[in-house]
């Protein structure tokens, strides 16, 4: 029984070469090498085989009836390796794989949408994944490695996560459509702190609550609820009090609910990229890197 302990990938590339040609010195000329080299390796590599490829004649070289049939495995064997080799190329340039992002509220409305549409323009063959968990559910998932990138507010950052300013919005209010307020048309913190205040919330996070209050300042009255937005927003059309929402929020229409302006400097929201700084994926570094030149390009911070 033989076997071919010898055998290297420029073997068959020789053996290939001189099926196509017929002749090794227009393999060789192809290649780029001397004839004595492709004939010596083609000599070596039948011998390792134990069987003669070719046949030698004075015009050229024909393929014996065992080399037909070693020659279609010689090339399923080369178009593999060369998969290999585009495989390897792409991904670790970036250019095909998966971005796992994490989101706090759904991505939604502009400069976001449009950010995204542009990565998908030019990274066609890189899957994003979305997923939309609570903000300490996405440090966990970043530190475990189950997401790669996340977007997130500036007020749900812990203190070492690793992040880029991308955009900021305008805060708005949220009210019932047969709100008094409705008639103004900008609003101010004054008279948003006489109103009862539906914010998300859960024991181990109040963070839009604090944020809330950071913006309008002492006086006004929260009412916590362990629920989604869009559950925030059935509230607050049924009458159970306002809300506060982003720009983006507010593109979508939600029965019962209308939005005014605030006339307030702090009224908005940065919006930030984190990211672990241990991950070494080429796509998410692409995501990465696009993300934050196109914030900083467009000034959107």
């Amino acid at each position: 029984m033989h076997g071919v302990p010898n055998m290297e990938i420029r073997d068959l590339m020789y053996l290939d070469a001189s099926a196509t040609a017929g002749n090794f010195t227009r393999a060789a000329k192809s290649l780029g090498i001397n004839t004595s080299t492709i004939s010596r390796r083609v000599g070596r590599f039948e011998d390792e085989l134990g069987l003669a490829v070719f046949e030698r004649q004075h015009a050229g070289v024909r393929l014996t009836t065992g080399g037909k049939a070693v020659l279609p495995h010689i090339r399923r064997a080369l178009a593999e390796l060369d998969a290999i080799r585009r495989a390897g190329e792409q991904n670790g340039n970036g250019v095909v794989g998966e971005v796992r992002l994490a989101v706090r509220m759904p991505p939604i409305g502009e400069p976001l949408r449009d950010l995204l549409a542009r990565w998908r323009d030019r990274h066609p063959d890189v899957v994003l994944t979305i997923l939309e968990l609570s903000e300490w559910e996405i440090q966990s998932a970043i530190r475990e490695r189950r997401i790669d990138v996340a977007l997130m507010t500036r007020h749900t950052l812990w203190p070492d996560a690793a992040s880029a300013p991308l955009y900021r919005e305008r805060v708005l209010a949220a009210l019932p459509c047969r709100h008094p307020l409705i008639e103004r048309e900008a609003l101010d913190w004054v008279c948003l702190r006489k109103e009862m205040l539906l914010v998300q919330g859960w024991e181990n996070s109040q963070s839009a609550r604090e944020f809330y209050a950071s913006l309008m300042g002492c006086g006004a009255n929260f009412h916590t609820h362990a629920a989604s937005k869009q559950c925030i927003f059935a509230l607050v059309a049924a009458g159970f009090g306002i809300t506060l929402a982003t720009r983006s929020q507010s593109e979508v229409a939600f029965p019962g609910v209308a939005y005014r302006p605030i006339s307030e400097d702090n009224a908005w929201v940065q919006v930030e990229l984190v990211w672990s700084p241990e991950a070494e994926d080429p796509a998410v570094g692409r995501f990465v890197a696009f993300m934050r030149d196109e914030a900083r390009s467009r000034r959107l911070f």
